[in-house]
């Protein structure tokens, strides 16, 4: 799948069935997001996972390859769902419902102080009488880096007002 652009841009559809029209191709490229240390730190906090990596700058500097704290895997997942809000509008739809995950891999850590964005495409689209059900891809890219932070398939479904 080829990127429309390197400039955050956001498709609007007017019905689901313009969004079945977009099959294969990128919906969007958000802004860039910064990755602070209060967010990874709330994160811990909320999730219980206190792991040294994420909280302790100081034996980072000492013992991790990275040098600084990093950002949880799953709170970069997590930033997925503003991702997707940022890259995509479909409007005449009663509601949108997360369905699960297909495939997530975490490819790269993410830095404290790091900036991150998202590319989204649609893979998967299938109609039914109540709405649909489709798959999005998420690449979560980190500014000045080759290999992304996080790519996720995510399932949603789209009812019908």
């Amino acid at each position: 799948m080829e990127s429309k652009t390197d400039k955050a841009y956001k498709s609007k559809f007017n019905s689901i069935i313009e969004l079945e029209n977009s099959l294969g191709k990128e919906l969007g490229l958000t802004e860039w997001f910064e990755i602070t240390q209060e967010k990874i730190n709330v994160f811990a906090e909320v999730t219980e996972d206190l792991q040294w990596i994420h909280l302790d700058i100081d034996r980072c500097i000492k013992e991790s390859p990275y040098k600084t704290t990093i950002a949880h895997g799953f709170l970069m997942l997590s930033m997925c769902s503003k991702l997707m809000y940022e890259s995509y509008e479909v409007n005449n739809i009663g509601m949108f419902i997360n369905y699960g995950l297909d495939k997530v891999r975490f490819t790269n850590a993410t830095p404290a102080g790091s900036f991150y964005r998202g590319r989204l495409s649609l893979l998967e689209f299938n109609s039914n009488p109540s709405g649909a059900k489709f798959k999005l891809k998420v690449i979560i890219e980190l500014k000045g880096e080759e290999k992304p932070a996080c790519i996720a398939e995510f399932l949603a479904l789209a009812y019908n007002k």
